[in-house]
């Protein structure tokens, strides 16, 4: 991933992208029912990286299935390239986790962005405290075997309502996580870095009194030529 376009999606908001996305006719593009274990006060950034996982089945998941080196779970957490965001699906069911802190720190190890599922994670207290954004629907203790088996690795899965494809890149806040096809990220990532420092000049107008009329969406003019001396005295 291009460093420039991952410094731009690092200072920009989900909300922000959100809109640049929905101006774009895509309003489906923010993870449904997923949060970060603990906020980081920074943002995740990487292109997908996907694991699949399918109900469970008696006769194929028992703890056994952990020595099996080509286990697809454990194989997903040893080959997601560092710089990436390993997502996975597991069909919004947080009844059993989809990994645990010792494969999340593994992840940290080998330098991936980040972890999402639309299930659980369980360890959460401690995988909230590793150096990784992890972002997931709630704490669950029971391996993922009760309830999942890990199938396919970087194919197009679904993830909290959302479609994510190898490659598409992955932005997470402190709020929740968006999917931007890879294909029009840079051009995305332009708009919501203009579209941040505007909202940033807003909030100043607002805090000092200055009502939304006119300024938010701006559409009396005398607030371009204030955005324009603001920003240059920003450096934005």
């Amino acid at each position: 991933m291009d460093n420039n376009l991952r410094d731009k999606l690092a200072n920009v908001s989900v909300a922000t992208l959100a809109t640049a996305l929905f101006k774009r006719g895509l309003r489906n593009q923010v993870i449904q029912g997923v949060h970060p274990v603990r906020a980081k006060g920074a943002n995740m950034v990487g292109p997908a990286y996907t694991l699949r996982y399918i109900p469970a089945r008696e006769d194929r998941n028992q703890l056994s299935e952990f020595r099996n080196p080509e286990h697809p779970q454990r194989v997903a957490v040893e080959s997601c390239p560092a710089g990436h965001v390993l997502v996975m699906d597991s069909r919004k069911d947080p009844r059993a986790a989809s990994a645990g802190d010792i494969l999340v720190t593994r992840l940290m190890v080998r330098g991936v962005a980040g972890v999402v599922t639309d299930g659980g994670f369980r360890d959460a207290a401690t995988i909230g405290n590793l150096d990784i954004p992890a972002y997931h629907s709630r704490p669950s203790s029971p391996t993922n075997l009760t309830l999942h088996e890990a199938l396919d690795l970087n194919v197009p899965i679904g993830c909290g309502d959302v479609a994510v494809f190898p490659g598409d890149i992955l932005v997470g806040d402190d709020d929740c996580v968006i999917v931007i096809p890879q294909a029009i990220a840079p051009e995305v990532a332009d708009e919501a870095v203009e579209m941040t420092a505007y909202e940033d000049f807003v909030v100043e107008k607002v805090k000092s009194g200055t009502p939304v009329i006119g300024l938010y969406p701006r559409t009396q003019e005398h607030f371009t030529d204030e955005f324009a001396a603001w920003r240059k005295s920003n450096n934005r």
